[in-house]
């Protein structure tokens, strides 16, 4: 291959040059030489990127598990997931990259908080089951054409239709979800999260009824104002917040509805109060779980939102950085934040099915 010996080459002088037994991390130019960087990530961008990913790994527990050290509990499905779709992100598979190993632990400890209603969760350790529940369909659904063990897969794919079943007996008279299965009733950041979980599980082949997904999405119109804007609930009290109008966009997005009259009149809300990501003001409080949403907006809506968002997005990132490699995100801890910012950061390299446009 015309260039392979130089490149060889090249990768022995950096190696030599350690060092005796020191091998170059992922951020040398041996790493840089082999992967090129899609458009808009710098060397500085997937420097960050490699120490974020470090981070996760070496904060996994034993058992596959990822917890927030934050003030709001610990939700190990939840971070779970979030953290494993990040690794995801870069690259890795349960049997294939460099954090294979994590990858894969976190799948089965995932598959086996599985419970026999179908709830995705560890009730003991999270009062509000439903957003790990969604998480986990997301993640699961991800992973599941990455999986080469076939009875792993199977097993995923039995997980997930369980997991669709509950999420379809749980939905609110409304179209809605609330924080756990049998609360019947329902508000918005739930009900996005069984949304994209349901979409995830579609992806790898699990029949989700029609019904429920219009039901769904009609949810998403009733919360809708005529600024735009998206309520915490259908009952349009409250005024319009940011992230879950961000979320809903992306739902949309992801049915789609791309040129439905509301998510454009959405996408203008949320460009208007979110921004670029430059800046933290009006965010609403919840800056990281909001730009996980805006990110996948900007790249689905195309090129040209992307050029506008991304780089002032990546740079923010860069800049709020922690020197161990994490994130702190919405006071909801390290693990979470991290796992955001490197989803938004690692998303031009276009490794998840979700974010295919």
């Amino acid at each position: 291959m015309p260039g392979a010996k130089t490149t060889r080459w090249v990768c022995w002088v950096v190696i030599l040059s350690l060092p005796a037994g020191q091998i170059p991390p992922a951020t040398t130019a041996r790493a840089e030489l082999v992967r090129p960087l899609p458009p808009r990530i710098t060397v500085e961008t997937q420097r960050a990127i490699d120490r974020g990913l470090e981070y996760l790994a070496r904060t996994q527990g034993r058992d596959g598990v990822w917890r927030t050290q934050g003030t709001m509990g610990e939700f190990p499905t939840a971070m779970t997931a979030l953290a494993a779709l990040a690794l995801l992100a870069s690259g890795s598979t349960p049997m294939e990259g460099r954090y294979a190993p994590q990858v894969s632990r976190a799948t089965t400890f995932l598959l086996r908080c599985s419970d026999a209603d179908g709830l995705i969760s560890r009730i003991e350790e999270e009062s509000r089951s439903m957003y790990g529940h969604g998480f986990s369909m997301l993640y699961l659904g991800q992973v599941y054409g990455l999986e080469a063990d076939i009875e792993k897969q199977r097993r995923i794919h039995e997980v997930l239709r369980h997991a669709a079943e509950l999420t379809a007996r749980s939905q609110s008279p409304l179209g809605g979800w609330m924080y756990t299965p049998d609360s019947r009733s329902d508000e918005g950041s739930v009900t996005i999260t069984q949304l994209q979980g349901l979409r995830s599980a579609r992806n790898a082949g699990v029949a989700v009824s029609k019904e429920v997904i219009d039901k769904a999405l009609g949810y998403l119109e009733k919360s809708s104002l005529p600024n735009g804007g998206i309520t915490y609930r259908a009952d349009r009290q409250g005024g319009p917040r940011p992230p879950i109008t961000a979320a809903a966009v992306a739902c949309w997005y992801n049915a789609g509805q791309y040129d439905n009259p509301l998510a454009t009149k959405s996408l203008g809300f949320i460009k208007e109060h979110l921004g670029n990501g430059g800046r933290r003001a009006g965010s609403w409080g919840h800056y990281y779980y909001a730009h996980f949403y805006m990110a996948q907006v900007m790249w689905l809506s195309g090129e040209k939102d992307w050029e506008w968002y991304f780089p002032a997005m990546r740079d923010w990132l860069l800049t709020s950085q922690e020197s161990d490699g994490s994130w702190e995100g919405d006071y909801i801890g390290r693990v979470y934040g991290t796992a955001l910012a490197l989803f938004i950061l690692q998303i031009p390299y276009g490794y998840l099915p979700i974010l295919q446009r």
